[in-house]
Parts: structure tokens; C-alpha cells; sequence
């Protein structure tokens, strides 16, 4: 079981978090990024699920900024709300809690794993809206990110890669057209890019209407062997891929 946390933000303050460590040595350390949901109980679940496959994972609870201890069910009010919470919160205050989230990381890793504060040490995944600020903790803290489904992410393309970058898409998700996938495929062409024969949310579990078993068990699979080779054990970033 994870534990709660506290994250201390600077010049924002304290943000709470969802801590799930590994029963053994930790084989790196992840920043878990949240929906538009919080850190509900799908999210610490997610983390949870990290540590059992042997990484330090860290969820923290970005609305925090702007609300406190924010939970919202998949329902139209709660996309509604969590919505209009990630406009308030803004993605550079969401890069700098998802910063403070990595330090926290690297004091915890051991040695070996690079504990200070390189980016390299910690790698980022992210969920729905979570997905294009993992692409920010890659392009502005130069952190190994996975971003699942992220929705907002084309005009930041720009920006360029610092590490070793993955995205998951699904092809029936209305909310990234093809041609949006196409356009991650064409301007990054060191990432990495997988698109599954799902909708939007396919590694939501908690929610029958976007869950796809087959597609979250094989992005999960890929998520893992890109951090294996991602998180060198000295804490430094490999080549993008």
C-alpha cells in the first residue's frame, strides 16, 4: 500500500502526493501525473501498480495549487470540473509541482541510481491531460517520459525532446484524430509511438465505458521496457529512441 505525502513546491508551497514504494531495491523512480480526475483512487492504483513492478512512484496531487485534495468520478461533471481545474492550475505550474515531485524521487533513490537531483534518475508517466505534461517534464526538465492518450500536446510540439520519449494513442479516440497522432509521428521523430485499437482513457480500468484490457496490458508492457533502458542505473537519460 502507498502512503500519503507531502510535496514542498517552491514558491507554490506544499502539495500533497501518493507515495507506493517497492518491496525491494527500487529499479528507478517515476513521477506518476494524474487525469483531469486527481489523485483518486484509479491514480494511487496506477502508482501502486508501478511500485509492484519494482519502481519508486510518486503521484502528486497537481490541483492542489488551486484545490485541495480534488477526487472527481468519470461522469460529465466531474470532466467538467477537472477541466476547468487544469485551466486554473495552468501547465508551468504543473511542470514546477511535477519538478519538486522528481527531487523528492531522487533524495529517496539509492546511490546507484543517481540520488541527487539529475533528471535522468526519474522518469515521468502521465495520464488524459497528464500525458502532454509528461511531454513538458521530458522537453522542460529533461526527464524520460511516457505520455498515454495525451490530448493537449500538438502545440507544444515545438519544443524539443531531452530524453527518451514515448506516446500511446488510441486509434477510436475521438479527442486525437489521426492526422494529430500523425503530426507526433512527423515532428518527433526520435520518440517512439503506438497506437492501439482503443478509445480515449483505454487504461482506466475503473471505467467500463473506455477500458480496453488487451490494449492497457501491452502499453503497460512497453511502458516498462522503455523505462528499463530509459533509467540507466546511474541515473543519466539514454539516447532518445
Amino acid at each position: 500500500m502507498g502512503t500519503r505525502t507531502v510535496i514542498q513546491v517552491p514558491g507554490i508551497g506544499a502539495v500533497g502526493g501518493w507515495l507506493a514504494e517497492p518491496d525491494g531495491p527500487a529499479r528507478g523512480a517515476l513521477v506518476v501525473i494524474q487525469e483531469i480526475f486527481g489523485v483518486n483512487a484509479h491514480m494511487r492504483a496506477v502508482a501502486e501498480q508501478y511500485a509492484a513492478d519494482g519502481y519508486l512512484a510518486l503521484a502528486p496531487a497537481l490541483f492542489d495549487p488551486v484545490e485541495r485534495d480534488v477526487e472527481l468520478d468519470y461522469g460529465q461533471a466531474g470532466f467538467e470540473a477537472g477541466r476547468a481545474l487544469a485551466t486554473s492550475l495552468g501547465m508551468e505550474r504543473a511542470v514546477e509541482v511535477v519538478a519538486a515531485a522528481a527531487r523528492v524521487l531522487c533524495a529517496l533513490l539509492p546511490a546507484q541510481h543517481g540520488a541527487g537531483d539529475a533528471p535522468g534518475a526519474v522518469g515521468a508517466v502521465g495520464f488524459c491531460w497528464g500525458g502532454s505534461v509528461a511531454f513538458l517534464a521530458n522537453t522542460r526538465l529533461g526527464m524520460p517520459a511516457v505520455s498515454y492518450y495525451g490530448a493537449r500536446t500538438v502545440p507544444l510540439l515545438e519544443e524539443p525532446l531531452r530524453a527518451p520519449m514515448l506516446f500511446h494513442f488510441g486509434s477510436r479516440d475521438h479527442g486525437i484524430p489521426a492526422a494529430d497522432v500523425e503530426q507526433h509521428r512527423q515532428r518527433k521523430p526520435d520518440a517512439t509511438v503506438h497506437v492501439y485499437a482503443a478509445g480515449h482513457g483505454f487504461n482506466r480500468d475503473v471505467d467500463p465505458e473506455h477500458y480496453d484490457a488487451a490494449s492497457a496490458r501491452l502499453a503497460h508492457a512497453r511502458t516498462l521496457t522503455f523505462f528499463e533502458h530509459a533509467l540507466d542505473a546511474d541515473g543519466e537519460p539514454g539516447p532518445a529512441r
